[in-house]
């Protein structure tokens, strides 16, 4: 099954660490909410209404386009992501405005 994202949500894969790099394995009740993931999905982005109070075109919308990019490595906030489980994979879904950076290299 294929998941397509609406407005400015972002599909990510998360490779969830079972060792420390010493070799540790981690329980589940300690581990942490996985705070990066790759994107492999996006939607398309979201409109927004001008708030300006000088602007020519109040309460008219503009449409912003999503920024991340399938393949992507992002970094987000752990606290904004939905956990969802697609053909026995468990995801994440995010808003773009919670993702905090690409990392690139």
């Amino acid at each position: 099954m294929k998941l397509k994202p609406l407005h400015d949500w972002v599909l990510l894969r998360v490779e969830k660490e079972e060792k420390t790099p010493a070799g540790i394995i981690i329980p589940d009740t300690v581990k942490e909410r996985p705070r990066e993931g790759v994107v492999i999905a996006v939607g398309p982005g979201y409109y927004e209404e001008q708030r300006d109070d000088n602007a020519a075109e109040k309460g008219q919308t503009r449409f912003v386009a999503t920024e991340v990019k399938i393949g992507q490595r992002v970094i987000y906030e752990p606290w904004a992501a939905n956990e969802i489980t697609l053909d026995g994979e468990e995801l994440i879904l995010v808003r773009e405005r919670n993702i905090l950076g690409v990392k690139e290299g």
